[in-house]
């Protein structure tokens, strides 16, 4: 499987795939950015521009699984008509800035986990099922130069889980050619005991179902490791990314034993897609 990953992660990143980046103007939306050429000009409208897209992305089946499955993941997005595409990493929620000043922004964000079954791998027979989870809080990011984006998301969970979860990111953002643009950097995510437990804790029913030891884990730093992004933009209209992420388990999750026993601290997601703009005038 590690040999397999490895090599989906090589054919990926050789590809251009979908949403996110486009020029330095787009990248970094600063006032003081270079001006972009005539093609990647937003026109100015009244309005508003809307993105829609979709993604495929390798993930893990489970939160410290060793063995991956394939998700769908829609594209949503919505600014105002004459403004340029703001970057976008893969592990941002789904935002909207209420402020937006320049290198910083401040608004809502919100990202939707996934449900994990017993049905859907061996590994999870005798764990019993977690809900879908909506989280939903807010993001605060900071461009301390035109290359250079700073990201934190804290969103409380609904559903699966009812902790909070803090996202931190930091961004590279690099255009090679006009079309082309280049981002990488670190991230580390921070979850609650409640954040927590539900995917890596083992009650003693749980023990007694799936062979495997009572576990209780705990909040704190759940995991670190650094994500790849290549964008392209073919037209002003229709651009894709493709990604790479890796991170590595860190704390009581990395020490549950559906993790040491069964599953691997490293987990990968590789995704590619693409998206189309067009303005809409008079949605509110």
């Amino acid at each position: 499987m590690t040999r397999w990953v490895a090599g989906l992660t090589a054919v990926t990143l050789a590809c251009i795939g979908s949403t996110q980046v486009w020029t330095p103007a787009h990248a970094a939306d600063l006032p003081s950015s270079p001006p972009a050429s005539n093609f990647y000009a937003p026109t100015p409208s009244s309005g508003w521009t809307v993105t829609l897209g979709a993604e495929a992305r390798m993930l893990p089946k489970y939160e410290g699984a060793d063995n991956y499955m394939l998700w769908p993941f829609p594209i949503v997005r919505i600014r105002r008509a004459g403004t340029p595409e703001s970057f976008h990493s893969p592990r941002d929620g789904a935002s909207f800035a209420i402020l937006d000043i320049g290198p910083i922004k401040f608004g809502p964000t919100g990202k939707v986990r996934f449900d994990r079954k017993e049905s859907r791998d061996s590994d999870l027979t005798g764990l019993g099922d977690v809900d879908w989870t909506l989280e939903l809080g807010a993001f605060a990011e900071y461009w301390p130069a035109q290359w250079l984006r700073t990201r934190l998301e804290v969103r409380q969970g609904f559903g699966g889980h009812h902790g909070i979860v803090s996202d931190l990111t930091a961004d590279v953002v690099v255009p090679v050619t006009p079309q082309l643009t280049f981002s990488a950097g670190p991230r580390l995510t921070a979850a609650t005991d409640a954040a927590t437990s539900p995917y890596f804790s083992i009650t003693p029913a749980q023990s007694l179902a799936s062979g495997l030891p009572v576990y209780d884990a705990g909040g704190g730093i759940r995991s670190y490791g650094a994500g790849v992004q290549l964008g392209y933009a073919w037209t002003p209209q229709w651009g894709s990314t493709v990604f790479a992420e890796y991170e590595r388990l860190a704390g009581d999750a990395a020490d549950s034993p559906l993790v040491t026993q069964r599953g691997s601290r490293d987990q990968i997601q590789v995704g590619i897609g693409v998206t189309y703009s067009f303005d809409v005038r008079g949605l509110w």
